[in-house]
């Protein structure tokens, strides 16, 4: 099968650029697929493809930019061109722009694409039905939220003329298929990109670092984790390193910046920047313990399946998807209200002085993304793209002379 995959791709900075890399290495390493047309953004430098490949033949084509007017047109051209048997879009619904006319663009691709009768399977990361546009940083102008919801609504009439739109939490299939009354929606989970051998869960000597991973400003927020662990400081004698990875995101650039300057007093306070693939493994395994310091949900989480794969444990805002995403796929950690530092303080606190406990919860939490790798996660995909190309097979006919 030669397949198409539409998606942002390291080293590009554009969302869902690390689910790209993991999502095409292990359709790569699968022996159904002969070759992967991979359609991504432009970059300056050349494509991370540093994994091995089963002899699959990987055929690069940076032929969209974000916010670009012209991604339909060139997309749709490399795709015409390339003429693979079907087409894997990775999105959300700011994948091609946070510009409003870019972004809509690039979502009607799905439908024209289906009207080509190439097979394709959009991967929604997100739906707008459970977005605080508020929260994550949209708009929070009550007529203008309407306004969203109503674009938001027909983008996703346009998405679901696809031919199957998978989504990574149970609850959208079921908020999709009621309000749109379609059956093409499919529950594929988000999968853990690897699945490291087991932790000896020990932490190095130091000070314990108490780890955030993403990107920050809209409704991922670390005002909040730094005043909770000068909270846990002044209560104990732990030693106590904040380490936050990653960039501002999109929407706020120059929030961490500010932080950094509203909080240069505080010691053991570290800035990693953007963190590149080969020191994730770094990151997380110094870390005691992750930190999810949001006020709002828009998806499945990548950076939890992560801490998963390396054994770690995690605090947890008790709301939105992540929560559904915890009790749906087994992962567990300390729960804390998302306006509240002393709530954080205490849950941060519960784990890192106690070595049973998060042991404990990293154990359960590797057992958990080690029950869906990405490579099972690919063969779902794999499997309905079979479905959906024998479905579409046109019927021989057959005529009596």
């Amino acid at each position: 099968m030669k397949i198409a995959i539409v998606t942002a791709f390291p080293p590009s900075k554009v969302t869902l650029t690390e689910y790209g890399y993991h999502l095409v290495k292990h359709f790569a390493l699968k022996d159904e697929v002969s070759e992967i047309v991979l359609i991504t953004d432009h970059t300056e430098e050349a494509k991370q493809l540093d994994f091995p490949t089963n002899n699959c033949k990987i055929t690069v084509k940076d032929c969209w930019k974000f916010n670009s007017y012209k991604n339909i047109v060139n997309i749709y051209k490399t795709i015409n061109k390339e003429k693979p048997d079907a087409v894997l879009f990775n999105l959300q619904f700011m994948k091609f722009g946070d510009k409003k006319i870019p972004a809509a663009l690039g979502l009607l691709l799905p439908m024209i694409f289906k009207l080509k009768r190439i097979p394709s399977i959009v991967l929604l990361h997100n739906i707008l039905e459970q977005v605080d546009l508020g929260s994550a940083g949209f708009t929070n102008n009550k007529l203008m939220q309407k306004a969203y919801n109503f674009i938001g609504t027909s983008l996703t009439k346009l998405v679901l003329q696809a031919d199957l739109v998978a989504v990574t939490i149970s609850k959208y299939v079921e908020i999709l298929k009621s309000k749109y009354k379609q059956n093409n929606i499919a529950l594929i989970p988000h999968g853990a990109f690897e699945t490291p051998p087991e932790p000896n869960y020990e932490l190095e000597k130091g000070p314990k670092k108490v780890m955030t991973f993403g990107k920050f400003g809209t409704y991922k927020k670390v005002e909040i984790l730094i005043e909770a662990v000068e909270e846990i400081r002044n209560r104990t004698q732990e030693d106590i390193e904040i380490v936050i990875a990653g960039t501002d995101s999109p929407n706020t650039p120059g929030y961490l910046e500010s932080v950094k300057e509203k909080y240069k007093h505080v010691p053991n306070l570290t800035f990693t920047g953007y963190v590149e693939e080969e020191e994730v493994p770094v990151i997380f395994n110094e870390s005691a313990v992750v930190v999810f310091p949001y006020t709002s949900t828009t998806g499945s989480s990548g950076v939890l399946h992560q801490a998963g794969s390396y054994g770690k444990a995690v605090v947890l805002p008790d709301l939105g998807d992540l929560s559904i995403l915890v009790k749906e796929e087994g992962y567990r950690g300390e729960f804390f209200n998302p306006t509240n530092t002393t709530s954080l303080a205490d849950a941060i606190q519960n784990i890192i002085t106690n070595d049973a406990y998060r042991v404990e919860l990293g154990q359960l939490n590797y057992k958990a993304a080690c029950s869906l790798p990405m490579e099972d996660i690919v063969d779902m995909y794999l499997n309905h793209f079979n479905k959906i190309i024998q479905k579409n097979a046109k019927p021989s006919l057959v005529t009596n002379i």
